[in-house]
């Protein structure tokens, strides 16, 4: 028993030994409760952005456009006159509604003749589409609600018989981007890519970490002291392998009828800008922290939380600015947007390049951090060995 037990106590001064190890069991469960609690403090989303094409311009429309904008869910970003234009502002505001009222909408109402609101979702998000597309329904409920009781009270027809005998105008839902109702076509590729850039930054973090650790570093300088020539070397198998990587995704694809319909060239640039930024994430966190274990576990703590903090699935504007900063240092946070605006929206190709930019900033940022840094070590071991 005594064994036992001075086994025990020594299994705790390892642990309480190892750093990197008693700040991730102790500070991993505080980290991500501070983090993910934060990423859903809000409990429900407010203040989407729609848009509103208003081709009557009557007061019938503005009201309805002023109960859109007196709703806590919604809010109006902008009003049109005609629908030219109306898709691709709604890209550009990250509008998941537009909202059309029809020219004539007012009198068709005031003649009782049949007239209709048609409602254009944006279904790529589908949590998001939902809130705000309820939002205007209940609006234009409302609205109809209280249209229809004071023009039947009007004909001397008690209130409550006449909120169930006229209804003014009706709502269209026209649901755009979802080409099934399968949950798939939307869920696999976030999460592949969120395993891929997992891959990334886990397989570039043993790049340095083990030459430094094996005591391999120096007999690497005798083949090359120059920082980019080894950032190059250690990079450039993992950019062959990301091209499989692809090619197994595109076959998951095809397996599961995904359909594929994509701009082939800012793909593929965009593509390289993601493997890049990860890559030289895991490039200076693997030259900065000259352990094979402790660089993994820094990653893995960048690594687990990235696929809630993108804004993939729950809206980046519903989460707190200090949040939001910390997802913007992440390349998958940009690179899902540009898959969503690429594969499931269609967008034009100039609508990917403020993430893209994100994307290439992230990338120098961490390839010139990751140069200066080798260069400090190769100095400080060239010194080591002259010494010797």
């Amino acid at each position: 028993m005594k064994l036992l037990w001075e086994l025990i106590i020594r299994e705790f001064k390892l642990f309480n030994n190892n750093k990197v190890l008693r700040i991730l069991f102790i500070g991993a469960p505080i980290l991500y409760g501070v983090l993910i609690g934060n990423v859903y403090k809000k409990g429900k989303v407010t203040d989407l952005p729609i848009i509103v094409v208003d081709e009557d311009r009557s007061p019938m429309s503005a009201k309805l456009i002023d109960m859109f904008n007196e709703s806590e869910v919604i809010y109006v970003s902008d009003i049109l006159h005609d629908n030219f234009n109306s898709r691709q502002l709604a890209l550009e505001k990250e509008a998941t509604v537009v909202v059309n009222i029809p020219r004539g909408f007012m009198s068709n109402i005031n003649q009782n003749r049949q007239t209709e609101v048609a409602v254009f979702v944006d279904a790529s998000n589908t949590l998001t589409s939902n809130y705000a597309m309820l939002a205007v329904n209940v609006c234009a409920a409302t609205m109809k609600a209280g249209i229809q009781i004071e023009a039947q009270k009007k004909k001397g027809v008690p209130g409550y018989i006449a909120s169930q005998q006229y209804e003014p105008f009706k709502t269209t839902i026209i649901k755009q981007n979802i080409r099934s109702g399968n949950y798939l076509y939307f869920m696999l590729p976030g999460v592949l890519m969120t395993v891929f850039q997992q891959i990334l930054l886990l397989g570039l973090a043993l790049s340095f970490a083990s030459e430094f650790e094996s005591n391999t570093f120096k007999q690497l300088l005798t083949k090359s002291s120059n920082p980019f020539t080894l950032i190059f070397v250690k990079v450039f198998p993992y950019l062959l392998m990301s091209i499989g990587v692809m090619a197994l995704y595109y076959g998951f694809a095809l397996f599961y009828n995904i359909p594929i319909d994509v701009e082939v060239w800012p793909f593929i640039l965009s593509t390289t800008l993601f493997i890049l930024a990860a890559s030289f994430i895991g490039i200076l966190v693997s030259i900065a922290v000259p352990n094979q274990l402790k660089a993994t576990e820094i990653l893995m703590v960048i690594a687990t939380p990235s696929f809630i903090l993108s804004g993939f699935t729950w809206p980046l504007s519903q989460m707190p600015q200090w949040v939001q900063t910390i997802a913007d240092a992440i390349p998958l946070t940009h690179y899902l947007k540009i898959f969503r605006l690429l594969f499931i929206e269609h967008a034009p190709a100039h609508l990917i390049r403020q993430p893209m930019v994100a994307l290439a900033i992230i990338a120098a940022v961490c390839f010139l951090l990751s140069l200066l840094l080798l260069y400090v070590k190769i100095r400080k071991h060239k010194k080591l060995i002259s010494n010797e």
